[in-house]
């Protein structure tokens, strides 16, 4: 019964993010928005809610809980997850997929200043949230203080995309959206107060669907003997990461590079900022071995995209095979 909640609750997710992506797209069309700021905004922060609900339902909802631990290590596992997964194996799923249609050696052509400004303040708030685990329980005032900058990064962040978006539409970067609008399918008129409405179905979804992920986890950690904390670093990212992989697969087979890589490096950004501001603040967030091994893993992958984004030589497929390597590693390291 616990695998099928868990299951159900799997499904649930991935139906309501599609909703909730398919309106962002939307959005981003109806508001004349670049291909950049949709991808690396809209689309990640889309496909990111089911991997960002599941440690917020895990951490609010600890006390409702059998044991409120439980819950504890549930949400910083998959905080610290979901960015270990981003950075190496959806980075070389996506470029496993090119390399069926363009080779090994084809070449990769996101839009760059956007991928460098991605990855560059992932590193720096991602860094900050990893030199937090290191800050005693006693300091709660410098770990208040690293969560307000965690926010403020993001915020900003947020001002400089938005600011590049202008000069990109009128590069011919802008969105368009492809797939019609799924409550338009129903007979609905396409008016920005349906999209405004599927985008909050989707987003109830996710909430439900997440929280019913979070007592599957609960009871399956106790049926074999598992730490929560083990399984939600391994099982939850996996799960919840799926729209981030599909979309990513879709659109860069389609030759859309800038949306695939920005709704993966967008999306770092997001859960590397936002989500461990409240590690930092609401969890133990202590630097024991399997969440020390994976921080360090995911800032090696990260620096080592950006360097490759910083070079002035084209961007190709086999680039992304040491990206997958670090998940390997890391797969083994703690399993």
């Amino acid at each position: 019964m616990d695998i099928v909640q868990l299951l159900l609750a799997l499904v649930l997710i991935l139906l309501a993010a599609e909703l909730f992506t398919n309106s962002l797209e939307h959005l981003g069309d109806r508001l004349g928005l670049s291909e950049g700021v949709t991808g690396s905004i809209f689309a990640a922060v889309g496909t990111a809610l089911p991997e960002t609900m599941v440690p917020l339902v895990a951490v609010f909802a600890s006390s409702s809980l059998a044991s409120p631990q439980v819950g504890e290590e549930v949400g910083v596992g998959a905080i610290l997850g979901a960015p270990m997964m981003l950075s190496t194996l959806t980075l070389f799923l996506m470029s496993l997929f090119a390399a069926k249609q363009r080779g090994w050696l084809g070449t990769l052509t996101p839009e760059r200043s956007g991928l460098r400004r991605d990855l560059s303040w992932f590193l720096a708030a991602f860094f900050l949230a990893t030199v937090a685990l290191f800050i005693p329980h006693h300091g709660s005032a410098i770990r208040g203080a690293i969560a307000i900058v965690l926010v403020l990064f993001y915020f900003f962040y947020l001002l400089l995309t938005l600011r590049a978006s202008a000069a990109l539409v009128a590069d011919g970067h802008q969105t368009e959206a492809e797939a019609a609008l799924y409550l338009t399918r129903l007979g609905l008129p396409d008016w920005l107060l349906v999209i405004l409405l599927q985008l909050g179905l989707g987003l109830a979804g996710i909430i439900y669907g997440a929280e019913l992920f979070v007592h599957g986890v609960e009871h399956l950690s106790k049926l074999f003997g598992i730490s929560a904390l083990l399984l939600s670093l391994l099982i939850v990212p996996i799960a919840t990461e799926l729209p981030e992989k599909i979309n990513s697969i879709l659109w860069i087979r389609r030759k859309k590079d800038t949306l695939a890589f920005g709704n993966i490096t967008g999306a770092l950004v997001f859960q590397g900022s936002l989500l461990p501001a409240i590690g930092v603040s609401l969890t133990p967030w202590t630097p024991t071995a399997p969440v020390l091994v994976g921080a360090l893993l995911t800032l090696t992958a990260g620096a080592y995209t950006l360097i490759l984004a910083l070079r002035s030589h084209p961007l190709r497929p086999v680039h992304f095979v040491l990206n997958g390597a670090l998940y390997g590693i890391y797969f083994v390291i703690i399993s």
